[in-house]
């Protein structure tokens, strides 16, 4: 695929006011959702629940991709559809995680490196086989009083260059997620910091490895105070301090900003991207790429009665909705 090619695809994702659904929970992190409701998780449970997201009516109007994980782009329903084939009928792109996690690094106390270069051209090359149009790499940063470390930051930023590189050259638009976690008593101010290094050292490697910056998407986290910091800072200074380090460092060449949620509230997420497309005019298109922050009320639907789908697919519907409308700067609050 050219660069032609990619950029269309790249455009696609972050069009109409659209965002990406995240459903590429490892099976260990989507059974620890499916517990948090009182739900058993094997495998049909799992096709089931995503595959009842993605019958969703209406979806395709605010959601232009969603992200799969390998089990789930395999699947096929209980009706006998594939679960792709759910999400291309609505005119939605099937994604994949490619990453295969973030293991302990060696030589650093308590940071971790994104594992999953090994075999990953074969692995893309069968994705796109299976009707994937682009792909995720999530990199995590810690941040504490002494983390952190320019040596963790270089390897992930290294790592998610050559992860883009061999999407490009296999035909999948990567989502490059570089995440500077939420996690910890930090400040706003150590938070950007933090997370401009990240992104300055990010695409210096992407440059310097050959990645097509028109072809590829940008999902980083939001420039917030840590959780269990004691002033948490509001929405509109999120959103200037957000878009400030954004142009501080990401070219404009980049088609589009889709933003993760990192652990936020679900009126949290959507509050700050409106918050941020009510601003100034950016280079790039501002969107979302959200997993609890879009699922959460759906899940607990869900999970107080598997047999009438509705009700959750309303839930996720509303939040959908929401987001999107955030993306223009229309979003008026939970009532809307």
């Amino acid at each position: 695929m050219n660069l032609e090619q990619l950029a269309s695809v790249a455009l696609k994702m972050v069009s109409a006011n659209k965002g990406l659904l995240a459903a590429d929970e490892s099976t260990g992190t989507i059974s620890k959702r499916l517990a948090s409701v009182g739900l058993d998780s094997t495998e049909e449970s799992r096709r089931d629940y995503r595959g009842m997201l993605f019958c969703t009516e209406g979806l395709g109007q605010y959601i232009s991709g969603v992200i799969l994980y390998d089990e789930t782009i395999r699947q096929v329903s209980k009706d006998g559809v594939p679960l792709t084939r759910l999400l291309i009928d609505q005119g939605i792109l099937p994604g994949i995680k490619v990453d295969t996690g973030a293991k302990a690094l060696a030589g650093s106390d308590g940071e971790k490196v994104t594992e999953g270069l090994d075999g990953l051209y074969d692995r893309v090359s069968e994705y796109v086989e299976l009707g994937a149009k682009f792909a995720k790499w999530r990199a995590v940063v810690s941040i504490s009083a002494t983390l952190p470390s320019n040596y963790c930051i270089n390897v992930n930023a290294h790592a998610l260059a050559r992860y883009a590189r061999i999407c490009q050259e296999v035909g999948l638009v990567p989502i490059v997620e570089p995440e500077v976690l939420m996690d910890g008593s930090h400040t706003i101010d150590r938070c950007s910091e933090v997370t401009e290094h990240t992104l300055e050292i990010v695409f210096r490697e992407l440059v310097a490895q050959g990645v097509e910056l028109g072809g590829m998407i940008l999902k980083p986290n939001m420039i917030i105070s840590g959780k269990d910091c004691p002033q948490q800072a509001g929405p509109e200074e999120v959103a200037a301090r957000t878009i400030l380090g954004l142009q501080r460092t990401v070219p404009a060449e980049v088609p589009g900003i889709m933003f993760l949620s990192g652990g936020q509230s679900e009126a949290d997420a959507t509050a700050h991207l409106n918050a941020m497309n009510a601003g100034d005019a950016c280079p790039w298109a501002l969107s979302y790429s959200y997993g609890r922050a879009l699922q959460e009320s759906a899940l607990k639907s869900w999970g107080l009665n598997q047999k009438d789908s509705l009700v959750a697919q309303g839930r996720l519907l509303k939040r959908a909705h929401l987001n999107s409308a955030a993306c223009a700067a229309q979003y008026v609050g939970e009532a809307a």
